[in-house]
């Protein structure tokens, strides 16, 4: 009986397991990548997001990161939820914050992965890493051919678009490796540029994340500038625009995974809702959302800023 190669078992059983798709990579240096982190850092395009400058050449090196390690297995997991909050007024929340964190979803299907793989392959030793760890997610994916990297610097797949998250399993076992897709089919497209509120998209593939919406309303622990007032499109919790008026998004299928279902309660609040939450509906209603990183107060001043 012919035994199956580990790149085939693996993303038949992450297909099983919810993921979208999965590619797999050599585990070496991301050399192209090095150069344009260091020139990105020195640029201050972090913002205040320091944690960014820290562990440089691990971000660069799985080997760095996981002793022994061999391969980088990169997956995709859908979050797109076509329906919207209902009240037009209502500040905004992006649809990655729909449901349960990620984190957690994601974090349970790498560990039954993992295990799954040493019962199958014998001593696989690695570690899952879901956005919480100094890994170039975009990097990894596009260079097992998963996507390319847009002009909005997110990965964008050709069949499917960008409501994607993205998770890696680094491991010490061999495996056959993909390769990246050649072609870049942005085109002469400066949709997600042209339509950035804050012009955080500074040139293609390279976003200012001290500009991004997203980093106001959860990076940012003090007060946002007065100089983007009027600039933050109602959007109290991160920012979905560049991903929203991509036409590759147009190919977008609703998610499958019941933990990101949202709150209808949530998504029916109007503006005034929003302006009298109080810290006991916040933790009731985001005790296990994404949303909870910002804190009650935290949460009030993003909806307080957009109302003044």
């Amino acid at each position: 009986m012919k035994t199956i190669a580990p790149s085939v078992w693996i993303k038949q059983r992450a297909k099983e397991l919810g993921f979208h798709s999965c590619g797999i990579s050599q585990a070496t240096f991301l050399e192209e990548e090095a150069s344009h982190l260091e020139r990105w850092l020195k640029q201050g395009m972090q913002g205040k997001m320091g944690y960014m400058e820290n562990h440089f050449d691990k971000r660069l090196d799985p080997r760095k990161l996981v002793d022994g390690a061999r391969t980088v297995v990169s997956l995709m997991y859908n979050y797109y939820a076509p329906a919207s909050q209902t009240n037009p007024d209502a500040p905004k929340i992006s649809r990655y914050a729909y449901g349960e964190d990620y984190h957690q979803v994601l974090r349970e299907k790498l560990k039954i992965l993992m295990k799954e793989m040493q019962v199958h392959f014998g001593e696989v030793s690695g570690r899952g890493f879901v956005d919480s760890a100094p890994v170039l997610d975009r990097a990894w994916a596009a260079r097992s051919g998963l996507g390319w990297i847009g002009k909005n610097a997110n990965l964008i797949n050709k069949g499917s678009g960008s409501f994607f998250f993205l998770c890696e399993l680094i491991v010490d076992l061999e495996m056959d490796y993909d390769t990246g897709i050649a072609t870049n089919h942005c085109g002469t497209c400066t949709a997600c540029i042209d339509a950035c509120p804050t012009k955080a998209i500074v040139a293609p593939k390279v976003v200012d994340g001290s500009k991004c919406i997203s980093y106001f309303t959860i990076e940012l622990k003090e007060e946002i500038p007065k100089d983007v007032k009027g600039k933050m499109d109602n959007w109290m919790f991160g920012c979905d625009v560049c991903q929203d008026v991509c036409p590759w998004n147009r190919f977008s299928l609703p998610h499958r995974e019941p933990r990101f279902e949202p709150n209808p309660e949530v998504m029916q609040m109007s503006a005034s809702d929003w302006e009298e939450i109080s810290e006991e509906k916040f933790k009731a209603f985001f005790k296990l959302s994404p949303v909870s990183r910002t804190g009650y107060n935290g949460l009030k001043r993003n909806i307080d800023f957009l109302k003044k």
